[in-house]
């Protein structure tokens, strides 16, 4: 869903977009790279930090973009023409999700470098390149039909994507540097400082610079969209939703004037109307559903409509799915629905009685 209220946001370089295998400058030593997706969100924004280590001068990656060839060829263009004849040096990933992670293998086997990123989502990158978690196969579609997803089609098209994860993410890097909350990395001469968030991914790190007024903010704060947080297979009963709504607002600590560079959309200022307007939007989705459950039992796949009012796509579709339930998991695990299992081997989500 667009933002409705981005008019309170600004955008210091305008409409300026990095073109395919350029690079814009967007704060001293700090370069945007912009990559294609082959999805409704076309695009990620990568990060090129200016850096030395031990003496030798070069640059940090920050997130890598999908591996398809097409990425490849535009890095090749960047190495060539926007490095300034310097190496990579380190390569940082913020999350296991595969528009972050998916050419980690390459480009630390490209230069020769170290990853660095969380360890749940190492972990989690590897396990979901060999197997597919979450996002497709037969335990997927079980979960999807357990909350009220009965269109046949749809279902046998998430049992088809069992490699869905491993085409984009064919390799993980075979060792990594682990980042955790609180760790910093000096890079180029400035203080990064990680920042844990959870919800959309397990162990999501987003960075801050203070001497420079920016911060990396992966996926956790989008100017224009609203971050997912799906509740999958493999942790049913998970609070994703809670966990974000956390997250976004200990970043409210950090100062207002701050620079946020998304890995979706541009380069924005006004952090904490942003966060405050994501809380916002959450709490009158969650107020909608509510509502919908006083009504009636509703399940899930019942409150698509409610919460994602556009037609979805089937790649949107999985993920509206996981954002549905996370909605009714926050409510039911605060005790304000009960959740019940019907004979028809689905979950509806209804009020709580009064005690």
């Amino acid at each position: 869903m667009a933002n409705p209220r981005e008019s309170e946001l600004t955008y210091p370089l305008g409409d300026a977009l990095p073109a395919p295998g350029g690079v814009l400058d967007v704060a001293p030593g700090v370069r945007w790279v912009r990559m294609g997706l082959p999805f409704a969100l076309d695009h990620i924004n990568l990060w090129l930090l200016r850096d030395e280590i031990d003496g030798k001068p070069g640059w940090t990656i920050v997130d890598s973009g999908i591996a398809n060839d097409a990425t490849k060829a535009h890095w090749e263009s960047v190495f060539a023409d926007h490095l300034d004849g310097l190496p990579v040096l380190r390569l940082v990933v913020t999350h296991f999700h595969p528009d972050h992670m998916g050419l980690a293998h390459w480009l630390t086997e490209r230069w020769g470098v170290r990853l660095h990123m969380s360890a749940t989502d190492y972990n989690l990158a590897r396990l979901s390149s060999g197997t597919t978690t979450g996002v497709g196969g037969n335990s997927a579609a079980d979960f999807f039909a357990a909350h009220g997803l009965d269109d046949a089609d749809s279902l046998a098209k998430v049992r088809a994507r069992s490699n869905y994860y491993a085409s984009m993410v064919p390799a993980v890097p075979s060792s990594y540097r682990r980042l955790m909350d609180g760790n910093v990395l000096h890079i180029g001469g400035n203080a990064w400082h990680c920042i844990a968030g959870y919800g959309h991914a397990p162990e999501h790190l987003s960075l801050h610079c203070a001497a420079l007024g920016v911060l990396i903010s992966g996926d956790m704060v989008l100017p224009r969209i609203s971050t997912n947080m799906s509740v999958v297979d493999v942790e049913p009963e998970a609070d994703p939703l809670r966990l974000y709504l956390d997250s976004i607002t200990r970043m409210l600590t950090l100062p207002a004037d701050t620079l946020v560079l998304p890995s979706h959309g541009k380069p924005f200022t006004g952090l904490h109307a942003r966060v405050d307007q994501l809380i916002e939007h959450h709490d009158e989705r969650l107020a909608d559903v509510m509502t919908a459950c006083t009504e009636a039992p509703s399940h899930a796949a019942g409150l698509l409509e409610l919460l994602f009012k556009r037609k979805l796509d089937m790649h949107q579709m999985t993920f509206a799915m996981g954002e549905s339930v996370a909605h009714l998991n926050a409510l039911w695990l605060r005790g304000s629905l009960v959740r019940r299992l019907g004979a028809d081997g689905v979950y509806r989500f209804s009020t709580a009685p009064t005690p």
